[in-house]
């Protein structure tokens, strides 16, 4: 099992127990010190999670050593491009009903029957077309809101990602790691938008995400945000309460 440590406002790991028990015994971690491992709802005194491991004598007046170990404020585990792929299929699936419910009370159902019988009656395809995009065209536009809404919403949520993105566990978050605000997520997310005007755009935005390092799309550079391996419900949380320690981060 993997352990994060919380000491003097930072956040370090995670850890091996078996390491972070051999730590406590070495004097190396106080027990003072705060700990949080998944299933966890907050964080705790090592002395609480570890109590039969007992430190050495307290070594002097300047507290524990540093931990002789990486710190880092997340795990950085990058989303790649299939996931997210699959992901975005997941989101299609159910932004299909609110879409459907929309085109069908707005007479989208009349309007592809009419698309049909020009069709059948021998109406250039273009010319149907056309007619049928301009009798759709407010249902389309709802429908892009929508889409726009829903991701802009999900994404700085609490789960910090979609539905579909939940199902693969993955969460957006920004270069520190942290929940996206609304107004970060608006302007990530404004690449949905774009695909009304230009329909190539979102395709190239999601196609850098194969060679960039950090598997970032185009709307992800543009943003300042990853997409991360992990929901946020799996990750410590970022300002434990209690009264022991001093973990402010």
């Amino acid at each position: 099992m993997e352990v994060w440590i919380g000491r003097d406002g930072e956040r370090h790991g995670p850890y091996q127990e078996e390491q972070v028990r051999e730590w406590l015994r070495s004097g190396q971690l106080s027990p003072d010190d705060l700990g949080w491992r998944d299933g966890l709802a907050d964080w705790q005194p090592l002395s609480v999670l570890f109590p039969e491991d007992k430190p050495a004598p307290a070594p002097g007046p300047y507290g524990p050593p540093p931990l002789q170990a990486r710190t880092s404020p997340i795990n950085i585990d990058y989303a790649g491009f299939w996931q997210r792929f699959a992901a975005w299929v997941i989101d299609l699936v159910v932004l299909m009903i609110p879409s459907m419910i929309v085109m069908y009370a707005s007479g989208g159902l009349e309007a592809y029957k009419h698309l049909m019988e020009q069709i059948q009656g021998g109406t250039e395809v273009a010319t149907a077309m056309r007619t049928y995009a301009q009798a759709t065209e407010g249902a389309s536009l709802a429908s892009l809101v929508i889409t726009y809404v829903y991701y802009m919403f999900f994404e700085a949520s609490k789960w910090q990602a979609t539905p579909g993105k939940l199902a693969l566990r993955l969460r957006v978050t920004d270069l520190q790691g942290k929940r996206i605000t609304l107004g970060r997520s608006a302007a990530r997310n404004v690449v949905r938008l774009s695909a009304a005007i230009f329909g190539l755009i979102p395709v190239i935005c999601y196609l850098a995400i194969s060679w960039t390092q950090r598997k970032q799309g185009l709307h992800d550079l543009w943003a300042g945000t990853y997409v991360l391996n992990g929901s946020a419900q799996e990750q410590p949380p970022e300002r434990p309460t209690g009264e022991h320690g001093r973990f402010n981060a």
